[in-house]
């Protein structure tokens, strides 16, 4: 079914382009704390991810990858997103799921009367486990049993678009040219994602990508995710212990010999506490600070902007960032929800606001913090 059916209009189109991912095997210092049936699982392997391609463009010079939140089961929320960005930029827009997200995940993942057992269970375990739902009951087994996933589902997917990136290079993208820039707009995880993902930089292919960010920016150990749309309050517990205090303990010791793979390692470090790898992760931004941009939301709960400020730095935040308060009831998961006390007009206002900003920075356009 096409997804985009209702805004497919004579001014875009929409294509759909089949993906395979290669199984990349776990390095030697998580493949003990990995899941090897993880690597079977059908639909993570092949998928189609959506190009959203604006009028009258054959093969496109200039490309956003936008990458989504976690736990995210479609792209629902991102279809007016992808279309204004396509519209106002000229760019195409490429959807790319996140792996063991969007439709690279099992659907029996999201069914509640196929869930029903493993939310009985994790009920019997801990009565105290809030945020619990069958929205995020199976994100959050996954996550308590094998913490791991956190960080080889983020490899997985960089190693996905690196071969991405390569077949547009080698001009084998149908909707794309070989010299087309790439750059990217990042949503909550899919900014942290982003951010690592330009850190690390694999094979110097991201060189001159640009990064808008929405409702992320946020350093790791700021981020609070317990959400009955992300994962349950155990699941976060866990996954805030292991990587604040079990993965570094063990990963900063580690000498890596891979370039690729400890170029990797070391970013997603930077991104966990403010303290680790700190003097690396403040040039990288004060480097970047004309490749990145965002909009934070006032009341962000999960990716807060004082989680911005720790990872860039106050300066370079408020240099970097907007901080915008719309004038309805919103969430980090919902900025722009259908069923808004508000009117359509103003809705739109604000939603207008934060991607004219976003295509403006990504089309190379001067943004500032007074930007209205």
């Amino acid at each position: 079914m096409n997804i985009f059916q209702p805004l497919v209009k004579d001014f875009i189109s929409v294509q759909y382009c089949s993906f395979e991912s290669f199984y990349v095997k776990p390095p030697s210092f998580v493949s003990s704390m990995a899941d090897e049936t993880d690597e079977v699982v059908r639909e993570n392997v092949r998928f189609e991810y959506p190009v959203i391609i604006p009028k009258g463009v054959i093969a496109s010079t200039g490309c956003i990858l936008l990458l989504h939140g976690l736990n995210e089961a479609n792209w629902d929320k991102y279809r007016n997103w992808a279309v204004y960005l396509a519209n106002m930029t000229g760019k195409t827009v490429i959807l790319f799921p996140i792996a063991f997200h969007i439709n690279r995940a099992p659907e029996w993942w999201r069914n509640p009367r196929e869930n029903r057992p493993l939310m009985d269970k994790r009920m019997a375990e801990s009565v105290n486990n809030g945020a619990l739902s069958f929205a995020n009951v199976a994100l959050s087994e996954r996550l308590s049993q094998h913490p791991s996933r956190f960080y080889l589902s983020g490899r997985q997917t960089i190693s996905d678009i690196v071969c991405l990136i390569r077949q547009i290079r080698s001009g084998n993208h149908p909707w794309l040219t070989s010299e087309a820039a790439v750059d990217f707009f990042g949503y909550s995880i899919g900014s942290f994602l982003s951010e690592i993902m330009l850190m690390a930089n694999p094979f110097h292919l991201f060189d001159r990508s640009k990064l808008f960010i929405f409702c992320g920016g946020s350093i790791f150990k700021y981020m609070h995710g317990t959400s009955r749309f992300i994962m349950d309050k155990v699941a976060y517990n866990r996954i805030f212990q292991f990587y604040c205090e079990e993965w570094l303990e063990k990963t900063e010791k580690l000498h890596v010999i891979d370039k690729q793979e400890d170029a990797l390692l070391k970013a997603f470090n930077a991104m966990i506490l403010p303290e680790v790898h700190r003097a690396d992760r403040l040039d990288f931004f004060k480097k970047k600070r004309f490749d990145i941009a965002g909009i934070s939301l006032f009341k962000d709960r999960v990716m807060p902007f004082d989680g911005v400020e720790a990872c860039m730095g106050k300066v370079l935040a408020a240099d970097c960032f907007q901080q915008l308060d719309f004038p309805f009831d919103y969430s980090h998961e919902s900025p722009f929800p259908l069923r808004a006390q508000v009117s359509e007009v103003l809705m739109n206002e604000c939603f207008q606001k934060v991607f004219t900003k976003a295509s403006l920075f990504l089309t190379g356009g001067k943004v500032n913090n007074s930007f209205a």
